[in-house]
């Protein structure tokens, strides 16, 4: 499973695929959002309550797969009885909940279901993401294009976009030789990405997050110039220590992942002594970007 924020019109969709069924899954509530033009998440939430409840009373088959199992078994499957599928996605306070997915067919069914004048470039726009979905595992590069498009719809500078586009290069090697090794996405993956990042940063995932003021938003998509670098020297290490070492248990990942961190830290150090700076900043993406326009002329 992958989980991606797909955009239509800058508003986020957050969507996971289905590698082993080739198929993406949307979330619900961010398309009845779109749907309604309806931003406030809680409303959204009460809005898909009823409407649920009124598929149900009405005896609809907009979700007629009520015991289609999602393929990834560390996630929810889907009950008899319910509506619809769950899976973790990042929530609005920045967590990964279970929240209500469904599939373009059931998707495209549900648009039938709300009087909306987006219905209509909505229903394009899913069948262009599925067509793009499937030209990219054809074409890996096509994938690099639509991330490069996506950042560049957000406001982001080229100088930028290079930069983040090579960190995720650099972490697919890392979790690549993780995945080599036996271990597994979610909680391990996740306790060295933190064992990372706070020996190089000096914060968690989590502290790093609330310094910049972000919930739901990705990180990585947060840094700066420098703090990227320094998040990809930090990974980049681990993954060579991990190719050269090649630790055994839990525990020998843990060290080597400090090992990496720590060559990063010392970089960190370094070019704070020489600049005076300091690397780890609160700025987030529309802090940023705010900035640039202001002063276009000034860099980064």
């Amino acid at each position: 499973m992958e989980n991606k924020l797909q955009l239509f019109e800058k508003q986020q969709v957050r969507s996971i695929w289905d590698e082993e069924q080739e198929k993406w899954w949307f979330s619900v509530l961010d398309i009845i959002a779109i749907l309604t033009d309806q931003p406030d998440y809680k409303k959204t939430r009460n809005y898909w309550k009823w409407l649920k409840n009124k598929l149900k009373d009405e005896g609809s088959n907009v979700f007629s797969n009520t015991n289609e199992v999602v393929s990834d078994t560390n996630h929810l499957k889907n009950e008899l009885g319910t509506i619809c599928p769950q899976l973790k996605m990042p929530a609005p306070d920045g967590k990964m909940r279970l929240t209500d997915v469904a599939d373009t067919e059931q998707i495209l069914r549900l648009i039938q279901s709300i009087p909306s004048k987006k219905a209509e470039p909505f229903k394009m726009w899913l069948a262009r993401v599925g067509r793009e979905r499937l030209d990219q595992l054809q074409d890996p590069e096509l994938s690099i294009e639509q991330a490069m498009l996506d950042y560049k719809r957000l406001g982001y500078s080229d100088s930028w976009i290079n930069q983040r586009l090579k960190s995720i290069e650099i972490r697919k090697d890392l979790t690549d030789e993780w995945k080599k090794h036996g271990l597994k996405e979610g909680a391990q993956f996740a306790t060295l990405t933190d064992i990372i990042t706070k020996t190089w940063s000096g914060k968690t995932t989590k502290e790093y997050k609330q310094f910049k003021g972000l919930k739901k938003e990705n990180l990585r998509d947060n840094m700066t110039n420098k703090e990227l670098v320094l998040s990809m020297l930090a990974e980049l290490s681990t993954k060579e220590i991990s190719e050269t070492t090649d630790p055994e248990t839990m525990e020998d990942h843990q060290k080597v992942a400090r090992q990496g961190g720590e060559i990063a830290k010392n970089a960190r150090l370094e070019l704070e002594q020489k600049t005076g700076k300091k690397v780890v900043s609160p700025l987030n993406a529309k802090q940023s970007l705010l900035l640039n326009q202001e002063h276009p002329g000034k860099p980064k």
